[in-house]
């Protein structure tokens, strides 16, 4: 019976120990901003880093000239993942910590003028990606990406 008490007593210890040192590592946060014209004064930030991980919200290939989608498909592309390369090199990563990517399009036709452009931002391996038909976007784009990396 006393090496029950001694056995409920030690857990107890355990548990506390525990949650104090949960509490202690917290992750911290970093929010990363590098929006500029029509998006610059919304109320999200471009990416959050948490730990090692890194959210980036979705992102638009607007023409920083015109504040609107250039006329060309291809053009838009590269927009939008440049926009990408920024916000990652902000946090000291590239493309190659993407794990995962969601597009949003509300042309489904475009999928592979899309991957013919977004194939040539990667080495080798590609993150996981869901390529998401969608009703129609901000600014009257025809791509929005969000993603997740990792250091």
């Amino acid at each position: 019976m006393e090496s029950n008490l001694y056995y409920g007593i030690a857990l107890m210890f355990l548990f506390a120990v525990s949650l104090a040192t949960a509490q202690e590592r917290k992750t911290e946060r970093q929010n990363i901003n590098i929006r500029t014209g029509q998006t610059a004064n919304l109320p999200f930030s471009d990416a959050v880093l948490a730990g090692n991980t890194l959210y980036l919200a979705g992102r638009l290939g607007l023409d920083p000239a015109t504040n609107a989608p250039p006329k060309e498909v291809e053009q838009e592309v590269k927009l939008l993942l440049d926009g990408f390369k920024t916000v990652l090199a902000k946090a000291d990563m590239t493309m190659e910590n993407l794990v995962t990517v969601t597009v949003y399009c509300p042309d489904l036709s475009l999928f592979s003028r899309f991957n013919e452009v977004y194939k040539t931002y990667f080495g080798k391996e590609f993150p996981a990606r869901a390529f998401i038909g969608s009703g129609p976007l901000l600014f009257g784009c025809r791509f929005e990406m969000q993603a997740i990396a990792v250091r």
